[in-house]
């Protein structure tokens, strides 16, 4: 869902690409070995094109990793079926295209086009699950109870064909309408399920709305968006097939798993202590998810009740294990083990946990070249990582700052989502102020002053400074 939108002007991308080194095009020795995998589709073992697949992505997208099929069981309970590009089945161990995948380590999205992790004959043709096309994809079917619960797991490469490419704005019409289309029809039945059970497992989801940017003509939309019922509960089936392979790989005792440490007691206690100041009602036998999960994040004090809950979800990260399991092997977030394997065409760590998943689950030794990699896979990840989150929200900065480039001086209505922490003698003092958003334009910025937190306050723009991408307003 859209909450608001305001129209930005023609924006300059280059320099935020040449000052995170962003690559351009693939190295000529890379982009053959993918050509050639193109003109060449690897042929699956099983064929699984029977199975109506659809794929739900952003409108635009074009390098759709996961396609789903849904079904209830007979006797009770349902089937989901979850097919993920093969793309390891087009990538040559040890030759080059494999190697300049390691140096992007992802994909990396910004306003006016993606920096992606293979080349776009793979990633948006031969390798993506685009409609009407058959291609390699490995298939999880996951059955679960009537409540939600797995009750068993199989894992096979197979042939597959998408039916359709959904969004998710059109698929939450549908669901609105009660018309969604038969393959996930039982989406949110099923998304509803296995939310509860998180919840109940201890799991927290924060539904802060996002800063985004859409091209709008020959300039940009800067857009605050609430996530969608129905994008949660796609987000549902790939958590619930990370689990499945974290539990695959702990089994085996080895692999790759996306983990964080649980919320510290002290960190939970400070934000229960938060809740009363800000209105928001904590049961004694709720958890901070189940808290969560019950605001409405467009009202302002939710909102910095949320924004404060974020540092429950500090450190998460990448642990790789082999033979010795590792002392935490949790996502505190998700409240159990959990791995990427979802998005292999975006996210190079997914194709080496998944080659590890399919040779567990057949019962044979996991390929040298896959499980070499494990160790060295955690620090290319968090690099990445680190880039990936530069970029969007250097994109948005610059937007935020072109916007309001020659509004400094004009005074907004904001929300105070978050304030200073005092000084605790140590750090360096600084003039006391906060992070507010504005109401219009969508804007999420410094504000110096001291700011009553969770309150509706008039603050003053200072300064507005595209080229340094920033942003400050003073309460006024």
């Amino acid at each position: 869902m859209v909450i608001r939108r305001v129209l930005a002007p023609r924006i300059d991308f280059g320099a935020l690409r040449r000052e995170l080194g962003l690559p351009e095009d693939f190295p000529a020795d890379a982009q053959r070995e993918a050509d050639e995998a193109a003109a060449a589709p690897p042929q699956p073992p099983v064929d699984r094109t029977d199975i109506p697949f659809v794929t739900v992505d952003p409108a635009t997208s074009r390098d759709l990793d996961q396609a789903m099929h849904l079904a209830r069981r007979p006797g009770g309970g349902y089937r989901v079926r979850y097919a993920i590009a093969d793309v390891a089945a087009h990538v040559t161990p040890g030759g080059a295209l494999e190697a300049e995948t390691w140096r992007r380590g992802q994909t990396i999205y910004l306003p006016d086009g993606n920096v992606p992790l293979h080349p776009r004959t793979l990633s948006e043709g031969a390798a993506s699950l685009l409609p009407d096309d058959d291609r390699a994809a490995v298939v999880w079917t996951i059955d679960l109870d009537a409540d939600g619960g797995t009750v068993a797991v199989e894992l096979e490469r197979a042939l597959v064909r998408s039916r359709a490419k959904l969004d998710y704005t059109g698929v939450q019409a549908a669901a609105d309408a009660g018309r969604l289309p038969d393959p996930i029809a039982l989406l949110p039945e099923i998304g509803d399920r296995l939310t509860a059970r998180g919840l109940r497992r201890g799991a927290i989801n924060l539904p802060l709305p996002e800063q985004d940017l859409e091209p709008d003509g020959e300039g940009w939309r800067l857009v605050l968006r609430a996530p969608a019922t129905m994008e949660e509960h796609n987000a549902q089936i790939s958590l619930l097939t990370g689990m499945a392979a974290a539990d695959i790989m702990l089994a085996g005792r080895v692999g790759l798993l996306r983990t964080m440490p649980a919320p510290k007691p002290e960190a939970v206690q400070r934000l229960r202590a938060a809740a009363a100041p800000l209105g928001v009602h904590w049961p004694d036998d709720a958890g901070p998810g189940q808290v969560i999960a019950g605001l409405d994040a467009a009202q302002p004090r939710a909102a910095a009740f949320i924004d404060q809950a974020a540092e429950l979800m500090r450190g998460a990260a990448y642990t790789a294990f082999d033979g010795e399991l590792p002392e935490q092997p949790e996502h505190g977030g998700v409240a159990a083990a959990y791995a990427h394997v979802t998005a292999p065409l975006r996210r190079l760590a997914d194709r080496y946990a998944t080659e590890v998943c399919l040779a567990l689950h057949a019962g044979q030794a996991v390929p040298d070249w896959a499980r070499a990699a494990l160790p060295r896979l955690p620090e290319v990840m968090a690099s990445t990582d680190r880039t990936a989150s530069a970029a969007a929200r250097g994109a948005v900065e610059l937007a935020e700052a072109a916007v309001l480039e020659h509004r400094v001086g004009e005074s907004f209505d904001a929300a105070v989502l978050d304030v200073d922490a005092p000084p605790n003698g140590k750090s360096r003092p600084r003039p006391p102020g906060g992070t507010v958003a504005l109401d219009a334009p969508p804007v999420r910025a410094r504000c110096l002053g001291q700011l009553p937190l969770g309150e509706r306050v008039r603050v003053r723009l200072v300064t507005a400074d595209p080229a340094a991408r920033t942003v400050l307003f003073e309460l006024a």
